[in-house]
């Protein structure tokens, strides 16, 4: 397999790069090809929402440093359309298939789309995921008028940020009480709605946009909301959160869906009958894994680092023998950066049922909140406040008690009781989650298997 196997990577992301990389780094000499559906080698995705939009970097200057020459053949701009894992072949949209001994899917998300498709094909009418996408809006920032962005997740609220920085004004309409909500919790939610405020953008809550509104010529005029009102807006940045890249594996046999590409903790993608491949390996945003730190909840991580982490140990994996193969189990770890705060967080905080103001205070925008789940602590999260991370991580790691039954540094008297977390309704939808649990409990009833009649 080392020297004469053959692999594909269909994803040509930062978790198909440094999986090929890791490939070629412990060995691998045989065939190595990489597929990707867009034109551009791998690039950095997070700049886009940042730099890119302010004009301080260009979307074309994103591409990602290469650690190791990877001497692959590249199929880009072709997407892949299908997978028949009997004959281990994939199809490609080009009409051609591409065979392989081991297969890495790395196919990532995209972003949802507005649900209404003449509304969406309105002039001034974006989304934002692609290197396209980020040059798209930021050449029509430069003539915008008013922006509304549409779900105050991590992305919505980065856009926002990037928005007012440029002297536009802002409208941003989220249908949960408040930012970040479905990814940190009501209290900490809060504390980033009066961040928004504070910097003028125009924050509706509770709200939810019901149509876009076009003029004779195509062009957004406005958006109606839930409550009757009408916002005017030339631009609109449509942040739903994300979808993940399945849709060509349907009839594979794999077991792929909405949330995701099932694997164990080595990257082995399952199939539809809950037995593990030996040859298809996942990675990436796509991927459903299992962690033990977590109740074996299966994650869905949306994480810049799980995916370098994820893709090396699928890579590893790949061309090793079974006693030589490890389990991925990278804590998750996020950052954000908007209206000049620095947002990080390790763990799952949308597990936790209470948190604790650890280190610093709310109402300072500086602050460490921990979260608590079963009595141990499950995540922690920083305004402000980086260096207390490493430390709540080995905690984390440790399963330690929560609330910590130790004295605090920094403490202040709002944070001496933890309070509820206030996370919303899981059946309720938010925007931005930075992770999904999709285990399932098995006191779960509300879904009814009924086998096929042949």
């Amino acid at each position: 397999m080392r020297s004469e196997g053959r692999i594909v990577i269909v994803g040509a992301s930062l978790a198909g790069l440094r999986a090929a990389e890791t490939l070629r780094e412990e060995g691998f000499t045989g065939s190595l090809t990489l597929i990707g559906d867009e034109p551009h080698e791998p690039y950095d995705r997070p700049p886009l929402s940042k730099q890119v939009l302010l004009g301080t970097a260009s979307a074309d200057r994103t591409l990602l440093p290469r650690r190791w020459a990877i001497d692959a053949t590249w199929r880009l701009g072709v997407a892949a359309t299908g997978l028949d894992m009997a004959a281990k072949r994939v199809r490609l949209a080009d009409g051609d298939e591409v065979g392989y001994d081991r297969l890495l899917i790395a196919t990532g998300v995209h972003a949802r789309p507005w649900p209404h498709e003449t509304e969406a094909d309105l002039d001034g009418v974006f989304v934002l995921r692609t290197r396209d996408d980020a040059a798209r809006l930021q050449r029509r920032l430069t003539s915008a008028r008013r922006v509304l962005v549409i779900g105050a997740g991590f992305t919505g609220s980065e856009i926002a940020s990037a928005c007012r920085e440029r002297g536009l004004p802002v409208t941003v309409v989220e249908r949960a009480a408040a930012p970040l909500v479905g990814a940190l919790g009501g209290v900490v939610g809060q504390v980033a709605a009066e961040l928004q405020r504070e910097h003028g953008v125009d924050l509706r809550c509770g709200l939810m946009v019901t149509g876009l509104e076009g003029d004779s010529a195509g062009r957004l005029r406005c958006a109606h909301l839930s409550d009757g009102s009408t916002v005017e807006a030339d631009v609109a940045l449509v942040s739903l959160g994300a979808t993940r890249n399945t849709a060509w594996l349907a009839g594979s046999g794999l077991g792929a869906g909405p949330r995701g590409i099932a694997c164990d903790a080595g990257c082995r993608a399952f199939d539809v009958r809950g037995i593990v491949t030996d040859d298809v390996f996942v990675a990436g945003d796509v991927a459903r894994s299992p962690h033990a730190l977590f109740g074996y909840q299966f994650l869905s991580l949306e994480h810049w680092g799980n995916a370098v982490a994820q893709a090396e140990v699928a890579a590893h994996n790949m061309i090793s023998s079974s006693s030589e193969r490890r389990p991925h189990l990278w804590v998750p770890a996020f950052w954000s950066s908007q209206f000049g705060v620095s947002i990080k967080s390790v763990g799952v905080p949308s597990l936790g049922e209470e948190i604790l103001i650890a280190q610093g205070a709310l109402a300072e925008r500086r602050f460490t909140g921990v979260y608590g789940y079963q009595g141990r602590v499950i995540a922690a999260v920083t305004f402000d406040q980086t260096k207390w991370l490493e430390f709540y991580q080995r905690l984390i790691e440790g399963a330690a008690s929560f609330p910590p039954a130790f004295p605090m540094v920094d403490h202040r008297a709002e944070g001496l009781r933890p309070i509820p977390a206030d996370f919303p309704d899981p059946s309720l939808p938010t925007h931005g989650p930075s992770v999904t649990l999709s285990g399932y409990s098995p006191t779960d009833r509300r879904v009814t298997f009924t086998p096929a009649r042949a």
